[in-house]
């Protein structure tokens, strides 16, 4: 009786190696980069959408539009879209310069229905308890909204860039790109693809916490364990939408538990 197992492991073994998109030099770069390009896009946006919509803009220095721009919901609603604009074409440049089809890299493909469903059990489990928590330690997470749900033009323009917008670029910037940039070291042995998938959801989850300067340390903390439960919706599913459909559900929880306090 033939040895299946021996054969899988030989035909697997025989296989040729992929080799990683980026080297692990560039990864330190790419990770760095992107982090900057992650501010830099955001104050574009704001200087763009400060010139754009701001009366006084035009006779305006850059430190007054970028002062009385970034407290402006409508601002900030355009800053935030022209931003994602930004990163997303450069992730796709980028990719595609080192030869890479950057739909495949981002693992934007279906995912399993059951599994999303049973992610979103978990992440209603997650936010239930981060609220308790929060209610108990008597935070307000989202007071920084205020000064842009008082000055925007249309409350459901902040809705749709904080939502809707923001997930999907920071899930492409975090759990895409970097994600895979560093997985993909781990990749010469397929006993330390797990490690890898360990190792770049630890660090991208870390910095894709500290870059939220508007919260403090009890949110960054909370928002650590929430990205790890978007790396693992990634890790299981082999897909990016799975990530950003929960990023969206919770960003959307907490602008509406926002607004209804606010009605």
């Amino acid at each position: 009786m033939p040895n299946h197992f021996s054969a899988a492991k030989q035909r697997l073994i025989n296989s040729p190696k992929r080799l990683p998109l980026f080297s692990r030099l560039e990864v330190f770069l790419l990770t760095i980069g992107m982090v900057v390009a992650f501010f830099i896009s955001q104050l574009l946006g704001v200087y763009i959408a400060g010139k754009l919509l701001l009366p006084a803009a035009k006779s305006a220095n850059v430190a007054d539009v970028f002062f009385y721009g970034s407290s402006n919901g409508t601002v900030v609603s355009m800053s935030i879209m022209i931003g994602g604009v930004l990163l997303v074409a450069l992730i796709v440049m980028l990719i595609r310069l080192k030869g890479g089809n950057w739909q495949r890299y981002l693992a934007l493909k279906p995912f399993s229905v059951a599994f999303g469903v049973g992610m979103l059990g978990i992440l209603l489990i997650f936010m239930i308890g981060s609220q308790a928590l929060t209610y108990w330690l008597d935070k307000s997470p989202l007071v920084f909204v205020d000064p842009l749900y008082q000055s925007v033009s249309s409350v459901w323009l902040l809705v749709f860039a904080m939502v809707i917008v923001a997930p999907l670029y920071e899930e492409l910037v975090f759990r895409g790109i970097l994600w895979s940039a560093i997985t993909e070291q781990f990749v010469a042995s397929p006993s330390q693809e797990l490690r890898g998938a360990i190792i770049a959801s630890i660090v991208t989850s870390v910095i894709f916490a500290v870059i939220h300067l508007q919260y403090g340390v009890y949110e960054i903390s909370t928002i650590v364990v929430l990205a790890l439960i978007f790396c693992y919706a990634r890790i299981k599913s082999g897909s990016l939408l799975l990530p950003m459909l929960l990023h969206i559900v919770n960003n959307g929880a907490a602008m509406g538990q926002y607004l209804a306090q606010t009605a």
